[in-house]
């Protein structure tokens, strides 16, 4: 699959998932609505998500197009912000105000953030790339995500030098934690193509 085909699912997802959570419940009725769950799904699929663009979307994007760094600039900056409410709400509990305002905001900001790809980089990007290195980054995009972190991990450098080599560290050490919690389960599966 394609690049763009494999990241457009994965928003496809994501964007289900921020449409559930639009108005989630506050109070004692966040723990009745199982929101901590589908919170734990949407941490989980933006961390391996975010983490994969940074490690080969976004240099791409930075050698391709002409205005390659200021996009991509912008794009991690709204990556940043979304892994520092993502971070919030991973150690939040569903119903209390800071989590549900970090919630509010961050399903502001991931749609925000997916027109920008969608409408803003992705076309310029497509019209700058091969299709035969487009489907060559799916590959490379797909088999990223199954061992990307699983948590936000806003500290560290959106490098992709560093996700390659300390965030594989730190990818091994959430998909224990996950294993060990029991998070693993909770764990969405990756997008397919129908």
């Amino acid at each position: 699959m394609d690049a763009l085909t494999f990241l457009r699912q994965d928003h496809k997802s994501v964007l289900g998932m921020l449409e559930v959570l639009d108005g989630a419940p506050s109070g004692s009725g966040a723990t009745e609505s199982g929101l901590g769950t589908m919170v734990t799904n949407l941490v989980i699929a933006e961390s391996q998500h975010e983490a994969i663009e940074e490690q080969f979307f976004w240099p791409a994007v930075r050698e391709l197009l002409e205005d390659g760094d200021a996009l991509a600039d912008k794009a991690i900056e709204q990556e940043q912000e979304g892994k520092r409410l993502l971070q919030r709400l991973e150690d939040g509990v569903p119903g209390e105000p800071d989590y549900q305002e970090a919630l509010k905001e961050f399903v502001k900001a991931g749609r925000e953030h997916i027109a920008f790809e969608q409408d803003v980089v992705w076309p310029a990007f497509e019209a700058a790339i091969s299709r035969e290195d487009l489907v060559k980054m799916g590959e490379k995009l797909e088999a990223a995500k199954k061992i990307a972190p699983t948590r936000p991990h806003p500290d560290t450098p959106p490098s992709p030098g560093v996700l390659k080599t300390m965030g594989m560290v730190t990818a091994t050490v959430d998909h224990i934690r996950d294993a060990a919690t029991g998070r693993a389960a909770e764990n969405p599966p990756d997008p397919q193509i129908r």
